[in-house]
């Protein structure tokens, strides 16, 4: 769009669609096939590798990472039933944040909130093909490896780890430093500093004990 912003030393790739009023900070990197939807902010030094969707209002910070097929800001999964078992779709008007030094693995979904905004805090490492659902947090310096899966509007906080395929129900409270073994399934809070696996999802000793 002749509205756009557009820094200098940026790299456009071939087939790069750029809408209304985006502002593209310099040397970001927007490889071939991309698309970064309208009024998007994407920061200093950050790449967008090939097939990258980048819905409207989204905001990615600096320096980030963002893997082939990755989507951002699609609707989040909010219907409501009616008396005639129809589902109808509830408008899904917040956006996605991305803050600095982020990376996101391939065909990895973050979707928009509902009202505010999905945070994905600084330093925050995903692995390809998580689903992270509308007005979740992720706090910084978390990493997330593949196949996980995190319902709406679950807090993640800081320098968690957790592993692969791991399932985590909506509206929980995940604490600080806690890790979580892979294939585990997630569906009451966890205090900080804590270590679980399992399904249901339990401290790891006890988990140990109960399935020698």
């Amino acid at each position: 769009s002749d509205s756009a912003i557009l820094g200098a030393d940026i790299y456009l790739g071939a087939f790069v669609y750029i809408g209304q009023n985006v502002r593209i900070a310099d040397g970001v990197k927007l490889y071939p096939n991309c698309f970064v939807g309208d009024n998007v902010v994407i920061g200093e030094g950050t790449t967008l590798y090939s097939g990258v969707k980048i819905y409207s209002e989204t905001v990615v910070g600096k320096h980030c990472k963002i893997h082939a097929g990755a989507v951002l800001g699609a609707d989040g999964f909010g219907f409501a039933p009616s008396t005639e078992g129809v589902y109808a779709a509830i408008p899904q008007t917040g956006n996605v944040i991305v803050e600095d030094g982020v990376d996101i693995g391939a065909n990895t979904t973050i979707d928009r909130a509902t009202l505010g905004a999905t945070r994905i805090c600084e330093g925050v490492k995903l692995d390809n093909l998580i689903q992270i659902a509308h007005n979740v947090v992720i706090g910084e310096h978390t990493v997330i490896a593949a196949q996980t899966g995190i319902a709406g509007s679950t807090k993640i906080g800081k320098h968690c780890q957790i592993g692969g395929q791991v399932g985590i129900s909506g509206h929980l409270k995940i604490g600080n430093n806690v890790e979580i073994a892979g294939g585990s399934g997630v569906i009451k809070d966890i205090p900080d500093n804590s270590k679980v696996m399992g399904y249901p999802a339990k401290n790891i000793r006890q988990f140990l004990k109960e399935n020698r």
